[in-house]
């Protein structure tokens, strides 16, 4: 009796822990899903800054980069990046559109930046839908402007960044 008594609550014990493992298996998986809608609320974009998407293209050496992060939830997008090799000192960085590539826009934010040939990007600001429209089809570009390039000396047009591997 004492033997039978041991196999039962053996097999409860295993019973119990078969039970807390499903529900942490649940547990985990709902937090998977949950962190992944939050990062669904990120849309990351980046755009390299060259003289030759400049219309019209210009003969400059500079370059740059920019990454900019959307967060739809709050609309707010934020920005950071590099330029290097400008002619001269940068004058003005802005966010442009509506513009497919090839093509010229209006100025949708001023974007602060170190004006020297060399130096970093960064800020942020809250978009209007209609921004958030032409953003999200590739519809803006960023541009540098110089004293020698008053038309802008390297742009880029930002487009959506493939998500990272896990």
């Amino acid at each position: 009796m004492h033997g039978d008594a041991l196999c039962r609550r053996r097999r409860l014990d295993r019973e119990d822990n078969m039970r807390m493992m499903r529900k942490l298996g649940v547990a985990a998986l709902l937090s998977v899903l949950t962190i992944g809608a939050a990062l669904a609320d990120e849309v990351v974009y980046k755009a390299s800054l060259q003289p030759s998407s400049e219309v019209p293209p210009t003969t400059s050496r500079g370059s740059g980069e920019l990454k900019a992060m959307f967060d739809t939830s709050t609309k707010l997008l934020m920005w950071a990046g590099s330029f290097q090799g400008l002619s001269g000192p940068a004058t003005m960085a802005r966010f442009q559109g509506p513009a497919p590539v090839g093509q010229n826009a209006g100025v949708q934010i001023d974007a602060p930046l170190a004006k020297a040939p060399r130096g970093d990007i960064e800020g942020q600001a809250t978009l209007t839908d209609a921004q958030i429209n032409d953003l999200e089809t590739g519809k803006w570009y960023f541009n540098i402007y110089t004293e020698q390039h008053k038309g802008g000396e390297i742009r880029g047009q930002l487009l959506p960044s493939p998500p990272a591997p896990h």
